[in-house]
């Protein structure tokens, strides 16, 4: 109830400050519960990544440090949020959304890298899509990357992929983990390409630049 409020309190803000955005393939998103993965380029494109993909509601990790505030704990929790120790994660990390994914009425949004300063991939997003028998939906956000320029009504644009299955014969070592990753930034690099051809991203925070491969 909360979160379908939020939503509808959020997707009217963000229309009134930046316009109505362009989804890419939504209508072929899988009807049960997903996990959508992509390259974590903002600190809003969640928020657009889960608008793109309503009415399906989303859980998502957020640092426990957020929780510390109780109010803020109180929404946290209400917008299906869960606390993750980023400097030490405990088996919550996989337990948590593994048992949220099964229940089957909430999907979860991962950025693999962790950060909007990394380009590395991490394999938490298919151990959680393997053990809760669910794909992962490669997502990508093209847009304004700061909030100046969100307001300069710079187009947005968000493209999901086609489902990537993780095989329950996969071992996800080493090696399976760059199996599944090799097909996550495949399947990014296809949907940036699709949406602009002359795309490439940089980290507008000044840490590290990251372009996209074929630029």
């Amino acid at each position: 109830m909360f979160y379908s409020f939020l939503r509808g309190i959020i997707r009217v803000i963000v229309y009134v400050i930046n316009g109505r955005p362009t989804y890419l393939h939504r209508d072929e998103l899988p009807d049960g519960p997903y996990i959508l993965v992509g390259p974590h380029r903002t600190w809003f494109d969640p928020i657009y990544f889960a608008l793109g993909a309503s009415p399906r509601q989303f859980s998502f990790m957020a640092k426990e440090e957020l929780f510390k505030n109780p109010i803020l704990r109180w929404i946290l929790r209400h917008a299906n949020a869960f606390p993750v120790n980023r400097d030490h994660p405990g088996p919550s990390v996989i337990k948590t959304p593994v048992r949220t994914l099964r229940q089957g009425d909430l999907s979860l949004i991962i950025f693999p890298s962790g950060s909007r300063h990394s380009s590395e991939l991490k394999g938490g997003a298919a151990v959680i899509a393997k053990m809760a028998k669910v794909p992962l939906i490669p997502t990508v956000y093209q847009g304004p990357l700061t909030f100046k320029r969100l307001f300069s009504r710079q187009h947005i644009t968000v493209a999901y992929g086609q489902p990537i299955t993780i095989d329950r014969k996969l071992k996800l070592d080493e090696a399976g983990q760059a199996q599944v990753e090799a097909q996550m930034q495949a399947a990014f690099n296809q949907l940036d390409q699709e949406i602009d051809p002359n795309f490439h991203y940089v980290d507008v925070s000044g840490e590290k630049h990251h372009e996209h491969p074929n630029a």
